[in-house]
């Protein structure tokens, strides 16, 4: 991948093709399905979606698909079952490319990562507040 300075999730994916770009449409949708009012963009160059702060990043490498965000304890307990499959850190979630991805999965994480954000923004004070 040659191009470095994205300014949209399109232009990030049209620089793969076949299976891996197929892949990556298909987090794409399930992310953008499961926080429709989730704001989409580009950030440390790979798509990233927002909502009361970030909830996700996604990107291709050559033999698997990252999911990151610094996740918290609670999400890791709540999903270590299913996650004890893939190889993992405190921030990044492998997808093998060989394996068929876990849609369902990546929908309730998001679904989870939205609610954290939104409990934390409202224990803020009304005038830290924001989108």
């Amino acid at each position: 991948m040659a191009k470095t300075d994205f300014k949209s999730v399109d232009e990030y994916q049209d620089t793969f093709r076949g299976e891996k770009k197929e892949r990556l449409a298909a987090i794409r949708k399930t992310i953008r399905e499961a926080v429709p009012e989730a704001e989409e963009v580009i950030s440390y160059q790979i798509p990233a979606y927002k909502h009361f702060g970030f909830l996700i990043y996604y990107s291709a490498a050559t033999n698997h698909i990252s999911l990151s965000y610094p996740y918290s304890q609670a999400l890791l307990d709540e999903f270590k079952t299913e996650l004890s499959k893939y190889k993992m850190s405190k921030s990044a979630l492998q997808l093998p490319d060989k394996e068929p991805l876990p849609l369902d999965l990546i929908k309730r994480i998001v679904e989870y990562r939205a609610k954290e954000n939104e409990l934390a923004e409202a224990s803020k004070p009304l005038k830290n507040k924001k989108k």
